[in-house]
């Protein structure tokens, strides 16, 4: 078996079978490629001892342990495969051991902050409420960047107070939206949007570029990128940040931990956890309020 060959299957096993998300398929065969420029050998030459001296030279070249571990993980599931659809008797992965990872809280933005980088937002320029109905909808419902350039108009509930919106592995689930960020994305509709020449098969998008065509993953983290700049915001701050503030936002003012795992789409409560260690005010309120020793 060629690598060719090998990383076809694969790609359609993890789509079709998997259900994986297109940038985790993406995130996995770059890691592979690693190992690909790493050796000349074909996918079922290699042993155990290849990819410890392989994932070795790998963690001797500077790459954080958060990078080791992604490798380490993506070389598992391949070679997982390959024993599972019989190509390979063995998996030389089997005995890797995966370096820990120490718990990593994300950066979040206070409510001053988030405010301070829509009021930057430059209204007079046609993106100016394109642009500011993103940040809404990205603070107001949590939204992870895949899910937001592919929001569609038909996905809009707003009678219903709903969004529908399409998570990793093609699930769908309902967020609430409020009136608030209704306003906003209306406003984007009915005063730009509705001026846009619109390329074929993008009509139901909602977020268009000045093209017509639906926006890119990097465009909104430009978007991110230079309104934090000009608001003078020195965190480090990605799309991802408004999800991470969504979620600590919500639980720092009462919210339940289940609700906000609903909203997220996140499969298990324990990846919702961490919002639990973020606001140590909060928790310190909490411990202080409710044991008995304080009162």
């Amino acid at each position: 078996m060629q690598w060719k060959d090998a990383l076809y299957d694969y790609q359609m096993y993890l789509k079709l079978e998997k259900r994986v998300s297109v940038n985790t398929i993406e995130g996995y065969l770059l890691d592979i490629q690693k190992l690909i420029n790493y050796s000349e050998k074909q996918p079922l030459d290699y042993t155990q001892d290849d990819l410890r001296d392989f994932i070795h030279t790998f963690a001797s070249s500077d790459y954080s342990i958060r990078s080791q571990a992604r490798v380490i993980s993506g070389l598992k599931s391949f070679f997982g495969y390959l024993q599972l659809e019989d190509f390979r008797e063995d998996n030389p992965t089997s005995l890797l051991e995966t370096p820990k990872i120490g718990m990593k809280l994300p950066d979040v933005l206070s409510e001053k902050e988030i405010d301070k980088m829509i009021e930057v937002i430059d209204l007079s320029k046609q993106e100016g409420q394109r642009n500011r109905a993103i940040i809404e909808v990205l603070y107001g419902c949590g939204l992870r960047v895949s899910e937001l350039i592919n929001l569609k108009i038909s996905d809009l509930f707003f009678d219903d107070g709903f969004i529908r919106v399409i998570g990793k592995g093609n699930k769908q689930r309902l967020v609430p939206i409020s009136d608030y960020t209704i306003k906003y994305i209306d406003l984007y509709k009915e005063t730009i949007r509705v001026h846009v020449p619109i390329k074929e098969d993008f009509e139901d998008f909602l977020f268009l570029n000045r093209r017509g065509k639906s926006l890119t993953r990097v465009m909104i983290f430009t978007i991110v990128k230079e309104l934090s700049i000009i608001a003078g915001i020195k965190k480090t701050i990605s799309p991802h940040t408004f999800r991470h503030s969504f979620a600590t936002h919500l639980l720092k003012n009462g919210a339940d931990l289940r609700a906000i795992q609903l909203m997220l789409g996140h499969e298990s409560i324990t990846t919702t956890e961490i919002y639990t260690h973020v606001d140590q005010e909060f928790i310190r309120d909490a411990i202080i309020k409710f044991h008995p020793r304080n009162k």
